[in-house]
């Protein structure tokens, strides 16, 4: 297989697309081959275009001759793409659901979803709590601490209060 090279303006942000046998790079990702330290093997990470740190870092098969890694190739390079694609997702899934909460509570005949976001922002931490009827319609809306604690009773005395701003 013949090493590709297209060279590109690294000052506008573009990246070059590299296919060498330890080193493959896209615009949008990077596979590098590299030792592993803890053993004799090798190891292959996927960095994403602009992330400091690897989204995936794994064992890489050894070559034939037992002391080198296996070459990339197109077929890897893509497996090894989707795989760190899903680790990415899976980490915005489990980040999603550590930020944004929400019950539903039954008052009287209709069910009230009170839902709670967290925003982890450095300067000024807090917390967004909504209420929504079973339209849609917003029926209340309380800023509070990041570490609100979301739960049926919290919520059903957030309602009875008249949805005021001040919760605790």
């Amino acid at each position: 297989m013949t090493d590709i090279f297209l060279s590109s303006d690294e000052d506008t942000g573009d990246t070059t697309t590299i296919q060498e046998p330890r080193l493959w790079r896209d615009a949008l990702w990077t596979a590098r081959v590299i030792k592993n330290e803890e053993d004799d093997g090798w190891a292959v990470s996927m960095t994403r275009q602009g992330e400091a740190e690897a989204a995936l870092v794994g064992p890489w098969t050894m070559g034939r001759d037992k002391k080198n890694p296996k070459p990339l190739d197109a077929p890897a390079f893509h497996t090894l793409v989707k795989t760190a694609s899903e680790v990415l997702r899976r980490h915005e899934q489990q980040l999603h659901a550590q930020l944004n909460k929400h019950v539903s509570v039954g008052v009287g005949s209709e069910r009230i979803r009170v839902a709670l976001q967290i925003v982890p922002d450095e300067d000024n931490p807090h917390a967004v709590l909504t209420a929504q009827d079973e339209s849609g319609a917003q029926l209340g809306e309380a800023r509070v601490a990041p570490g609100f604690k979301l739960t049926m009773a919290s919520a059903q005395a957030w309602i009875e209060g008249g949805y005021a701003a001040r919760v605790r």
